[in-house]
């Protein structure tokens, strides 16, 4: 016969699971219960398939049992009683076949891990198939098919926190009810949403969290709607303090500094509803509101308003003051920066391309010049040469006697004893302006004549005339003349080039004379070759001619 694989026989098995869970009856209660701190463990005798118990477990809330130490063990011990069966556990195979070198041997705990420090085998030979695992009397595990139905199941209920048993007092007793569906009166332990019935009193109590910030069992308490204390020798009558029943009904005390909380049971201090907006303190029976540093009370006595401290406390800071929701903030002005809450002074120098030197300003740094020197007018961070008087010392390489600097409209000088100046050009004496001009140290300036006008840096105009007028000796209508080269810029001469200036001028000196002695021999010719007569107001057509004054020279036409 062919076998179903692993997986379809999975499936067909969950189906028919699921139809006897369907078909479960609902649960009785349990027939035994026990709780250990914050877990619950429960034994229900009714037959079952291991997915039907394990849906049953979890629909009052919980899923079955884990045993993982043998706390749990003995939890089964006494749930058991020495009645024979086998009941589910809450471990199953989820592989194909058992690992019996593991402890759980394969095996998973219905939680979805493998975690424990505690197994029980009764055997520990290899199984396949679906598999989960049953206890019998004697507290040994057994591995059964997971569809066949065992005597009954384990269920176990988690909770975060729980009620301790209430204590006992004479002639009361206690009835215990769970959200699971327990009962009885021997609980060490009640899960939150448990029940405690005492009939004497008529008095019905909850597992719950307690009101007004009591304590006592980790936040949850019995409690009960109606305010007040009830029997003073019943879990203290419910007060989180003192209970007194002398000279009336039982009440809740609480002690100096709290005040009783809205249940009549709960202890609060005074703070616990003041409308103090930041802080309380409490005041006996009364409170106190405070505010933080940097805030005020406000007239109300609860809310907090803002104190402006940069109006309050005057030099706070060194330079700004920017008030803030409860504080201030000190700023410092441009070109200073804050250091260990202090202005300091922030220099800019340090990271500036000047020539020369430089001097911090706010908001940056500006270039200065040595003496001698300007700065020049389109690179503001560079020096230049500078004299304000008609001559200067030369500015002279120290390694090269030969190379020296001279301001812009300055020649050099080198005189005598080795002493070298820069000499005042003067522009003047170049004819570059129409009328008048004004030597400077380093340049020149034009002036015009009255009713006159410059057009440009050396030509004047008369007032009002277009650009084109001409303001010189020329005709009018002319066009203006303009000087054909500019002054000469600053540069060092050397000795030799005015020594070649000395020679080209005696040399133009020894032309000219030699010119005027042509001439003159030319004029003092033999009366041979040229008829002369003294004609004062005629004179006569010739192919070369010379004229003296008062004679007229003529000869043949060539």
């Amino acid at each position: 016969m062919r076998r179903l694989p692993l997986p379809l026989l999975l499936a067909a098995a969950a189906a028919a699971t699921a139809g006897l869970a369907l078909a479960l009856p609902a649960l009785p209660e349990p027939s035994g219960t026990q709780c250990i701190e914050h877990d619950c463990f429960s034994v229900f005798w009714q037959p079952a398939p291991f997915a039907a118990a394990g849906a049953a477990c979890e629909r009052r809330g919980g899923h079955l049992m884990t045993v993982r130490s043998t706390v749990a063990e003995d939890a089964i011990a006494l749930l058991v009683q020495n009645r024979s069966g086998s009941l589910w556990l809450g471990l199953r195979l989820p592989a194909a076949c058992t690992e019996p070198a593991q402890r759980l041997r394969g095996f998973q705990w219905v939680t979805g891990d493998r975690r424990t420090d505690y197994a029980n085998w009764r055997t520990a030979g290899p199984r396949c198939g679906l598999r989960c695992v049953a206890v019998a009397r004697d507290l040994r595990w057994e591995e059964r098919r997971c569809d066949a139905a065992a005597d009954g199941f384990l269920c176990e209920f988690n909770y975060a926190d729980s009620c301790p048993q209430l204590p006992p007092a004479a002639g009361l007793a206690v009835a215990y009810s769970t959200p699971f569906g327990a009962r009885g009166g021997d609980f060490l332990a009640l899960p939150p949403g448990s029940a405690a019935h005492v009939a004497a009193l008529g008095l019905e109590l909850r597992c719950a969290e307690a009101e007004g910030g009591g304590g006592g069992g980790g936040g949850l308490r019995w409690r009960r709607d109606a305010p007040g204390a009830w029997a003073c020798e019943l879990g203290n009558g419910g007060c989180e303090a003192a209970c007194r029943a002398e000279h009336g009904p039982p009440r809740c005390l609480c002690p100096a500094g709290k005040r009783l909380g809205a249940d009549g049971r709960s202890c609060a201090s005074p703070c616990a509803d003041a409308p103090c907006q930041h802080h309380c303190v409490p005041d006996g029976a009364a409170f106190l509101c405070m505010c933080d540093s940097g805030y005020e009370l406000a007239a109300d006595g609860s809310s907090c308003r803002d104190v402006d401290d940069c109006a309050t406390k005057p030099g706070i800071c060194d330079q700004e003051c920017v008030n803030t929701d409860g504080g201030f903030e000190c700023r410092c002005r441009r070109g200073y920066e804050m250091v260990e809450g202090h202005c300091r002074f922030v220099s800019h120098c340090y990271e500036a391309p000047c020539k020369h030197e430089c001097e911090d300003v706010p908001g940056g740094y500006r270039c200065r010049c040595f003496e001698g020197y300007a700065v020049h007018p389109r690179e503001p961070t560079q020096c230049v040469p500078h004299c304000d008087r008609s001559e200067c010392p030369a500015e002279c390489d120290p390694h090269a006697q030969d190379s020296c600097e001279c301001p812009d409209g300055f020649i050099f000088d080198d005189r005598e004893g080795g002493l070298k100046f820069c000499v005042d050009i003067d522009e003047c004496d170049m004819n570059y302006c129409d009328h008048n001009c004004t030597n400077l140290p380093g340049g020149y300036t034009c002036h015009c004549d009255a009713g006159y006008e410059l057009l440009d840096q050396h030509r004047c105009a008369k007032a009002g005339e277009e650009e084109g007028a001409y303001s010189g000796d020329a005709a009018p209508g002319s066009e203006t003349p303009a000087p054909t080269r500019t002054p000469p810029k600053a540069s060092p001469l050397h000795p030799g080039v005015l020594v070649g200036i000395a020679v080209g001028i005696l040399s133009m000196v020894l032309v000219l004379l030699a010119l005027v002695y042509h001439l003159a021999k030319k004029r003092c010719r033999s009366p041979s070759t040229m008829d002369y007569k003294c004609n004062s107001g005629a004179e006569k057509e010739m192919g070369l001619h010379q004229v003296t004054p008062g004679c007229t020279a003529s000869s043949q036409k060539l």
